[in-house]
């Protein structure tokens, strides 16, 4: 990767992560800490890597990116805004009355939103349905799906993950948001999933883990998983929870925090700062 693409995406991802601190301050609570952990992920994946058009969103052939913890979907919708899916000023609507950006995906209330997605342990699962529908119907675009590591304790997941390896699905790659933390505590202490990357190893997944956050080790991991033949592929993230936010990283509460605009607007202070 170039410095000048480098430097673009990395201004892109403090774009947006001021525009989901904005959004969630002016409602004064959301699941902050979620959204900022994912980040690079979703900006390497739609400015770099995804076929899609903004003018035809259900294009059969484009490529699919299912974000099965919804609870960031405010990180999915400041970057379909910027990509021109639907106006900007739609994102100070977040999760009120009327609004098409509820807290939680629906993909039938937002342009750009492949799957409807919230209650956990359920994105996989449509990932290997929809891989095998792109199979069958003969359609190029690749599925990727998106999954948090607490959301790794339910045995869907695990159903899911069978079924992708038994059937050969190499049309799906997969990314595990692993800041270890989860609603009620670290990860280890609520339900301990050990040596995660052993575990989709063993499930016969094409597995790596990197930093989740460095733009040159995700763009590496991604060009390999769509190198990959036979077999589906998970990309594990080391990740910062609430990453960029300064009073949320980190932090058990971040997973649904309340704040204000004011809050929010300190916090874009210090990024800005940083970038200084």
């Amino acid at each position: 990767m170039e410095e000048l693409e480098l430097s673009k995406l990395k201004a892109k991802a403090r774009e947006v992560r001021k525009a989901v601190i904005e959004a969630i301050g002016r409602l004064g609570i959301g699941h902050i800490g979620g959204c900022m952990s994912i980040v690079e992920t979703l900006v390497i994946l739609y400015h770099k890597f995804l076929r899609i058009d903004p003018a035809d969103p259900r294009k059969p052939d484009r490529d699919k990116l299912i974000l099965s913890k919804g609870h960031a979907g405010p990180t999915l919708y400041a970057i379909l805004a910027d990509l021109g899916f639907f106006p900007k000023d739609w994102l100070a609507t977040l999760n009120r009355g009327g609004s098409r950006l509820p807290s939680h995906c629906d993909m039938n209330l937002t342009p750009g939103v492949d799957m409807t997605t919230g209650s956990l342990g359920h994105g996989l699962s449509a990932g290997v349905g929809m891989a095998i529908g792109h199979r069958l119907d003969k359609l190029p675009g690749r599925i990727y799906v998106v999954i948090g590591d607490g959301e790794c304790n339910e045995g869907q997941v695990w159903e899911a993950a069978m079924s992708a390896a038994q059937f050969g699905l190499d049309n799906l790659i997969a990314f595990l948001d692993y800041n270890k933390l989860e609603l009620d505590g670290y990860l280890e202490e609520v339900m301990d999933i050990a040596d995660i990357t052993a575990k989709w190893v063993s499930f016969n997944w094409f597995v790596q883990r990197i930093d989740g956050h460095d733009y040159r080790q995700l763009e590496k991991a991604i060009l390999r998983a769509q190198a990959q033949r036979g077999k589906p592929s998970m990309i594990v993230l080391d990740t910062v929870k609430g990453k960029g936010c300064s009073f949320a990283e980190n932090r058990v509460e971040s997973h649904n925090m309340v704040f204000d605009l004011q809050k929010a607007r300190e916090a874009i202070a210090i990024l800005d700062r940083a970038q200084d």
